[in-house]
């Protein structure tokens, strides 16, 4: 393989952005479309300080050793690939449960010359119910950011800190841009800031509602975690890079247009400058966020490890294009023009790419944060509408089964969700099966009780759960669920 190299930009900066949750995908995505802008302009006012806000010291260490220079590997297929070294991020702090840099992001964060805060701090992050949105006052880095306000150590906590400090100074707000994977991410956002905000302050909290925008986005680009054969295959390549990452070729960044304090001139770098995100953030969940859930959990109960295998076996592409085309499209109200039937050829393409190896342990993280949009709204638009759930019931089901913590031939997996425990409570009070789905089913934090207490939903899913535990993934595939 020869790649295409796309040299880094090396003009001078200033940072004109802090962005909170320095992963792979930040690296993959928003500073890609940001370094396309510095080119651009040969420099400019919108670099990046980057905030590692978990565990991970050693990435802004890697970081710091080279310059904040790493590689992004963009993968068309397993012969096309595009090497692009970035240099869009000008500062990385560590400000994780140990961290030193705190201090130093939020001095960062009320400089005047930062004028956008964006986040990919996943769906967990913002410590909002999955199922009604209001703010977890139980969760401990919550109950910490109201005894501590002036130390925070949630995402919600550290913007409200920082515009604290900007109201103090007279500093004009920042707009704040959720770029993770939630319905309406910029309205859950204000509402975790300004709730946070009122527990503190109500004169802040009452600033920020009417000072601070927060726009919705929609961030699409599909950037697995790396494994050590990942970084074999670059070294062949001649790139000695640890900070590198991995995705494929296509990305899509859609953001209302909403920034009382000035932006980037991005729409010029492919992102997609809009009145209103919700029908695309509304079809990507459903329709690429809630097939790759069905792949997770069936793929991995069934012993897959990676999209791309899960989807070179027949049964689970049928059960893919029935669910996209029957149960998720019908629920969308798109643009006219929008094609979802080339969408969802679209996606399919993009899940057979096996220069990914996108692990489905990677996707299943979190179900409990993930389903009440990728699934469960869907799902009762269905059933208002007198549609089959009969896909969506089975990956309820499947997540169910996965949350036992190991796969139908007995090989144990992590359970990587803030209900975990729960879980195996559950799994251990409830050995047959209509308990254990009633049980779950009662979770309120998940399921919105209207679906749950609807014998349509919670009869298929149980069908589901029955042939899925006794029969196998391939017969729950080819089996017809009952609604009655």
């Amino acid at each position: 393989m020869t790649p295409t190299s796309i040299p880094s930009v090396h003009a001078p900066a200033t940072v004109g952005i802090v962005h909170l949750g320095l992963g792979a995908f930040h690296r993959a995505h928003q500073a890609v479309y940001l370094e396309r802008n510095l080119a651009r302009h040969d420099g400019g006012p919108w670099g990046i300080a980057s905030a590692n806000l978990r565990s991970n010291r050693r990435l802004v260490e890697l970081m710091r050793e080279r310059g904040q220079r790493y590689h992004v590997a963009e993968y068309t297929d397993s012969e096309t690939l595009t090497l692009r070294q970035v240099t869009a991020i000008r500062e990385t702090l560590y400000a994780g449960p140990d961290g030193d840099d705190l201090e130093a992001l939020l001095d960062r964060m009320s400089e005047p010359e930062v004028r956008i805060v964006t986040l990919t701090v996943t769906e967990k992050g913002y410590h909002l119910d999955p199922a009604d949105g209001r703010l977890l006052l139980d969760a401990e880095p919550i109950r910490h950011d109201i005894a501590a306000p002036t130390r925070p150590r949630s995402a919600p906590g550290m913007l409200v800190e920082a515009l604290a400090r900007r109201l103090a100074a007279g500093t004009p707000a920042f707009t704040v841009l959720c770029c993770d994977n939630m319905p309406d991410n910029g309205k859950r956002t204000r509402r975790a800031v300004v709730e946070l905000a009122r527990r503190r302050d109500p004169a802040l909290a009452a600033w920020i509602a009417d000072a601070v925008a927060f726009p919705s986005s929609m961030v699409d680009r599909i950037v697995p975690a790396m494994g050590e054969a990942d970084f074999e295959r670059l070294r062949a390549l001649g790139v000695d890079d640890p900070a590198a990452v991995t995705c494929e070729a296509f990305s899509q960044w859609v953001i209302e247009d909403d920034f009382p304090q000035g932006r980037p001139d991005w729409q010029h770098d492919g992102v997609q400058m809009v009145a209103d995100v919700t029908p695309f953030e509304s079809m990507k969940l459903r329709m690429l966020n809630g097939s790759h859930s069905l792949l997770a959990y069936l793929g991995t109960l069934a012993g897959i490890e990676t999209v791309a295998e899960a989807v070179g076996r027949k049964p689970f592409v049928a059960l893919l294009r029935r669910y996209m085309r029957n149960e998720a499209a019908p629920t969308l109200d798109m643009p006219e023009g929008t094609d979802l039937d080339a969408y969802a050829d679209s996606l399919l393409a993009r899940f057979a790419n096996d220069s990914l190896h996108h692990r489905l342990q990677q996707i299943a993280m979190d179900g409990s944060q993930k389903l009440p949009q990728r699934w469960l709204a869907g799902a009762r638009a269905r059933l208002d509408a007198g549609g089959d759930i009969d896909c969506t019931a089975l990956g309820v089901a499947a997540w169910i089964r996965y949350t036992a913590g190991s796969n139908l031939q007995g090989v144990r997996h992590p359970i990587d969700d803030p209900m975990a425990g729960t879980f195996a409570a559950l799994h251990d009070r409830h050995r047959e099966p209509e308990p254990l789905i009633a049980a779950f089913l009662a979770l309120d934090s998940v399921f919105d009780q209207s679906l749950a207490n609807d014998p349509r939903f919670a009869n298929a899913v149980l069908d589901a759960y029955r042939v899925l535990d006794g029969e196998g993934v391939v017969a729950a595939l080819n089996h017809p669920v009952s609604t009655e």
